[in-house]
């Protein structure tokens, strides 16, 4: 009998809970149209409001400040184009011109590719660097920052790397100038606890299947007040702020979910032991290997591995036939043969960048699993390097 595989990739997504799966066949009986008026319709408008409410109550915000949509890549183009709509050169809202975007150098593609698009129509983009440690400059926000600023949109914490980023420090910079912020918070969502009041962010975005729930449904965070303009126009769905019948059953295995939310900090610690225990032992048992941004404030659950003289995608290969399921990287990019971009921002060369293993762990992580883990990789590494010195010997002749 072939070994079942060990998930080491939670950071792209996470299998769905033993919680979730048990109440599937119930969820799906839930098959009415929230908009309708007739008895199939209360049962999804019941899992609507209550999922709302569970995470308003966990996220410390109100209700109507939350909206369903298909995930966190729709929230974050959402809120970007939102706020360039809302203050662009000839904006229909009388609104003074605001045509500049502070954004970090490490964010989602679903970010850096939308701000891209902003760039086309005329906005003006700053991107913050980040050092090798995983520190973002904040120097770089105080000198950019002016009355023609509309947005800063920084992620809580890094995808590929794990790095926590000091969101209360910017948005407090940002409220000094009267500047809206945003931020991807995708990866800290079940990892780290999240407060909103405490954040005072305007704009989050959310996955729920970063959290043992359903693909496809996504929670955008909108405060009071701040500029939205609809991206997806149709019904009155989301008090008509999203068109389109919502995800029920996306929404209702979050709501499962967030009857387990309470465990994040016991998990948090638990997971940063084996986490360390990991980095521990490689460091001991594999030569010259890095920890990218390893001693900066990281999500407990994150490993990005330097490892010289190993191709990344090479032991990534060789390591899935061992049955051992790990990244190079962010899941987005992946089949792209150029190094990652997020690495490059951090201060890698592009020969680290392709030397890297990104290894994220989750709540059904073993200590079994990591220790076993420890000794395939560092074989693994120990054979592939052994061929490329062969290799190079050969053609050197």
């Amino acid at each position: 009998m072939s070994k079942i595989p060990v998930y080491l990739d939670f950071n792209a997504t996470t299998p769905l809970s033993n919680e979730v799966l048990q109440k599937l066949p119930e969820l799906v009986q839930f098959w009415g149209n929230p908009s309708s008026i007739h008895q199939a319709s209360r049962p999804p408008k019941t899992i609507l409001r209550e999922t709302k409410r569970k995470l308003a109550e966990y996220f410390k915000c109100s209700p109507l400040e939350i909206i369903f949509n298909s995930g966190a890549s729709e929230g974050n183009n959402t809120v970007l184009k939102s706020v360039w709509n809302t203050y662009r050169p000839g904006n229909h809202f009388q609104n003074p011109v605001k045509n500049e975007f502070i954004i970090s150098s490490v964010e989602h593609p679903s970010v850096m590719k939308t701000a891209e698009y902003l760039k086309s129509e005329g906005a003006v983009i700053h991107y913050i660097p980040v050092n090798r440690q995983g520190e973002i400059d904040l120097h770089f926000i105080k000198n950019k920052i002016s009355e023609k600023t509309a947005l800063i949109s920084c992620m809580f914490a890094n995808n590929e790397t794990g790095t926590v980023f000091p969101i209360k420090e910017i948005s407090q910079l940002a409220r000094e100038h009267q500047v809206l912020v945003h931020s991807d918070c995708v990866q800290a969502f079940g990892k780290t606890t999240i407060n909103l009041e405490e954040i005072k962010v305007d704009y989050a975005t959310f996955s729920a299947h970063k959290f043992y729930a359903l693909k496809g449904c996504g929670v955008l965070y909108v405060k009071k007040g701040s500029p939205y303009i609809n991206l997806v126009h149709g019904g009155g769905q989301e008090r008509s702020r999203r068109g389109g019948t919502e995800n029920i059953l996306g929404i209702a295995s979050l709501e499962v979910m967030m009857g387990q939310i309470h465990h994040v900090s016991e998990k948090e610690q638990s997971i940063q032991k084996l986490r360390d225990l990991f980095e521990t032992e490689i460091l001991k048992q594999i030569p010259d290997i890095k920890i990218t941004c390893g001693t900066t404030k990281r999500l407990a659950n994150t490993s990005s591995l330097i490892i010289p003289g190993v191709d990344g995608e090479t032991l990534l290969v060789s390591l899935d036939l061992k049955g051992y399921e790990v990244s190079t990287g962010a899941a987005c990019s992946s089949g792209n043969p150029e190094p990652s971009p997020v690495l490059l921002a951090f201060g890698l060369t592009k020969q680290e960048a392709q030397n890297s293993l990104r290894v994220s762990l989750g709540w059904s992580t073993t200590e079994k699993q990591i220790t076993e883990f420890i000794n395939v990789l560092r074989d693994t590494v120990d054979r592939l390097r052994a061929i490329n010195q062969q290799h190079a010997e050969s053609t050197s002749l």
